[in-house]
């Protein structure tokens, strides 16, 4: 049970962090570090045609953003790892399961306010006309989430089809 917990917040980390990934990519290529593919939210930004100075400047945000919350990250990590490393039966048990839920909403919160903070930093970066682009994009790919999900509901999966 603790390890599918511990799973879990470790992918649950993982995804939360992936746009803080990009921080880290080298600028090499012609989209400048934002390759078409795999970087969700910010997959958009590499169809706009972006300037080299629009590159450098979401770059350097994207760098401050990262070293701004590694020392919450690491802290984290640290409070899990002692957590974890607790026997259900220890005294203070419960108490640092306590502190560490709240600890996870906290960061979760300054995760979701630090991205909102991010995607205003770049979009103030962009020309009106990439901002229209942009939204175009997002519409277009909302549409086929829809589809998406329309065609799951219409297709459902079953599991035990060949099991008899």
């Amino acid at each position: 049970m603790r390890k599918n917990i511990s799973l879990a917040l470790v992918l649950a980390s993982a995804v939360a962090l992936a746009p803080f990934a990009i921080a880290s990519a080298q600028d090499g290529g012609p989209n400048g570090g934002f390759h078409g593919h795999g970087h969700g939210a910010f997959e958009a930004y590499s169809k706009l045609n972006l300037s080299d100075a629009q590159k450098a400047s979401i770059k350097q945000i994207l760098q401050t953003a990262r070293s701004q919350g590694k020392t919450q990250r690491d802290a984290l990590r640290q409070q899990r790892e002692a957590f974890e490393q607790m026997a259900p039966n220890a005294s203070g048990y419960q108490a640092a399961a306590t502190a560490l839920a709240q600890a996870e909403g906290a960061a979760t919160t300054a995760r979701v306010q630090q991205r909102a903070a991010i995607r205003a930093q770049i979009y103030a970066i962009l020309t009106p006309a990439q901002q229209s682009q942009l939204a175009t994009i997002k519409a277009e790919r909302m549409a086929r989430r829809q589809q998406w999900q329309q065609f799951k509901a219409q297709h459902p999966v079953s599991g035990s089809s060949t099991a008899q």
